[in-house]
């Protein structure tokens, strides 16, 4: 019987031989494929990014899957349905016709001058006025088409309808229609061309840096305004999300004199922030089709007037820009309230003489 043979195997030899084990079975990707995986995982990440730039389709109100209507409207000449109110005297009888246009974030609801008006100017002065849902808030059907001039457009349409005659008070309609126009702490497009840069920049700065985002946004990549809107890595806009902080020391004093919207309040959105918040931004400070600046006085016999009412401590809407406005355009007639934010309307008295300085030319401030 033959003896087995004992064979010594160094260490080194046994590493050696488990190191080319390893590189035979190895795995290794089919030549291009990476490229072909890669390339897959990129254009995933393009789709998720669009969808995620993409708003949701809007509720319209009487759709299958909107809210009802509760509201009076009227349809369009586009076809578009428009919810109205109606205040004060019967505009059969009515000597002052009036168009109350609502701010950002409100509704047809929230017209202060109408809701704080006094009777005895109501009655003795024979004030009707009728406030609307701008396009996509509350039951006014979004317009996916929207500009500056086609709510003008809406203005006219509502009058005509409504047959409010050939002469009625309010803003940005057609001069001939107009009566005269008063504008409450209004919103300024900081990229209006005739701006010094330097006032324009200036004022653009006192707004928080996460507004100052959401604006440029909406000018410059308004496509992307939805996302900016809704997106978690990075504040957005502090007016949205009803941020206090951009209130003055007035406006806090104000707040318990506003009237309750626990009624209304979720009407306001309810078709969605995008067809009517983020419409807005995109609207107001986008590219305009004209330059406000270049306006000429609508009324150069005196035979109506134009107000423009602001706050000197307003944080919403800085007042340095209405100042340049109103030097630039004296055919304004300027208030500007010392220690006075943005909820100024709401203070005792103050829907008065803003009406009364509009109607009747009277100066009397509460």
């Amino acid at each position: 019987m033959a003896a087995g043979v004992n064979r010594k195997i160094s260490a080194a030899s046994a590493r050696a031989h488990t190191r080319k084990s390893k590189q035979k079975t190895s795995f290794q990707l089919p030549s291009g494929l990476f490229k072909k995986i890669s390339l897959i995982f990129f254009v995933g990440f393009l789709a998720w990014g669009y969808k995620t730039t993409r708003p949701p389709p809007p509720k319209t109100c009487g759709s299958p899957d909107g809210p009802p209507v509760t509201a009076s409207r009227i349809k369009l000449t586009d076809g578009r349905f428009l919810a109205y109110k109606e205040h004060g005297v019967l505009k059969e009888t009515a000597k002052y016709k009036i168009v109350f246009v609502h701010g950002f974030d409100c509704c047809r609801h929230d017209a202060v001058i109408a809701t704080t008006l006094s009777p005895d100017i109501i009655e003795g002065l024979g004030v009707y006025i009728v406030s609307f849902d701008r396009p996509g808030y509350g039951e006014s059907d979004p317009n996916p088409n929207g500009t500056v001039k086609s709510l003008a457009l809406d203005i006219e349409d509502l009058a005509d309808q409504l047959g409010l005659g050939s002469r009625f008070y309010w803003e940005m309609c057609n001069a001939n229609r107009l009566a005269g126009a008063t504008l409450i702490a209004p919103a300024v497009n900081y990229w209006w061309p005739s701006f010094p840069s330097n006032l324009s920049k200036e004022a653009f700065y006192q707004q928080f840096p996460q507004d100052q985002w959401t604006l440029r946004v909406a000018h410059y990549v308004p496509w992307l305004t939805y996302w900016w809107n809704t997106q978690k890595w990075f504040p957005a806009s502090s007016i949205i999300a009803q941020s206090s902080a951009v209130l003055s020391r007035q406006d806090l004093e104000l707040m318990p004199k506003r009237p309750s919207r626990k009624e209304y309040e979720a009407q306001v959105r309810q078709q969605g922030e995008y067809e009517s918040l983020h419409r807005d931004y995109n609207i107001g400070f986008g590219t305009w089709e004209f330059d406000p600046m270049d306006l000429k006085n609508p009324f150069p016999h005196n035979e109506g007037s134009v107000h423009l009412w602001h706050g000197d401590e307003d944080g919403v809407v800085p007042v340095t820009l209405q100042r340049y406005i109103a030097q630039q355009l004296p055919w304004i007639h300027y208030h500007e309230l010392p220690g006075a934010g943005h909820m100024f309307p709401f203070a005792d008295g103050m829907s008065d003489a803003i009406i009364k300085a509009l109607l009747i030319g009277e100066s009397s401030l509460p």
